[in-house]
């Protein structure tokens, strides 16, 4: 069962993980900053899966091209693969929830109506839905098996890296795309500002990519749950009850936080 979820963000504590996940690893890409909860904090009651990651649910590969070039662009895609076969004529359960969102999140009329996900879900900038879309469409068309297909719902999620990108140079390619399917992997999941990350902010950080997983007690089901977000959002960082960002005085536009607006949104993708 794949969800997606678009809209401004709400807090659920594997989500936080996640989201805190993708904050504390994003400023610097180095293999050697740890993790959030190798760092000590430990979000919930449930234990995470070995990876504490997406890819913990059996199947899911998660891919990234990242577009880091001079001073302006800083932009990218990611790609979640629910599993190895022909996603079209193996069709996973799906659902999609927005909250208090406007953005262009594609493919989510159909999704909605048969309740069904047949392509890989694509993760990028606003103004690159378009080409993300073509690019899971091409790819699916090219499938052995597919010769006949006459329509495909190429699901593409996105939130606005303005800020630190030239999102208007519309950077991102076909075979960016093509490449972070290649890429997609069943291991570990790279994190913070890669792929769809790469131009993000969050809660007055640098933002990006972030993934956690929980796993349920046998007399709940033992079932794996797996999230990974796209943070660009706003609000005042809290890390496990830490008033981290009240603290540091450091925040998105703290300067006008007495002046409520719009700050931003933050693309979910859960798997169980």
């Amino acid at each position: 069962m794949f969800q997606l979820i678009g809209g401004n963000p709400f807090a659920a504590a594997i989500l936080f993980a996640a989201i805190i996940a993708g904050v504390l690893i994003a400023a610097e890409q180095s293999s050697n900053r740890p993790r959030a909860r190798e760092a000590g904090v430990d979000v919930g009651i449930l234990p995470a899966g070995p990876l504490n990651a997406i890819t913990d649910v059996a199947g899911v590969k998660v891919g990234h091209h990242t577009l880091w070039q001079g001073d302006s662009i800083r932009t990218g895609v990611t790609v979640i693969v629910p599993h190895s076969g022909n996603l079209f004529q193996e069709k996973v359960p799906a659902a999609i929830y927005c909250g208090n969102a406007f953005g262009k999140l594609a493919g989510s009329t159909q999704v909605d109506e048969l309740g069904t996900l047949e392509t890989p879900i694509a993760l990028t900038n606003t103004l690159s839905v378009p080409v993300a879309m073509q690019a899971l469409v091409k790819y699916t068309l090219s499938l052995p098996g597919n010769e006949g297909a006459m329509s495909v719902n190429a699901v593409v999620g996105e939130t606005n890296d303005g800020w630190l990108n030239d999102i208007r140079g519309m950077h991102v390619k076909e075979e960016h795309v093509l490449q972070a399917l290649q890429s997609a992997s069943a291991g570990a999941v790279e994190e913070g500002s890669v792929g769809a990350g790469a131009g993000t902010q969050c809660l007055g950080f640098k933002g990006g990519i972030g993934t956690s997983s929980r796993k349920m007690p046998k007399d709940f089901g033992g079932y794996t749950i797996g999230v990974l977000v796209q943070s660009n959002f706003g609000g005042i960082l809290t890390i496990n009850g830490a008033p981290v960002g009240r603290e540091l005085g450091k925040f998105y536009l703290s300067q006008r936080v007495a002046k409520p607006q719009d700050d931003g949104s933050c693309m979910i993708v859960v798997a169980t």
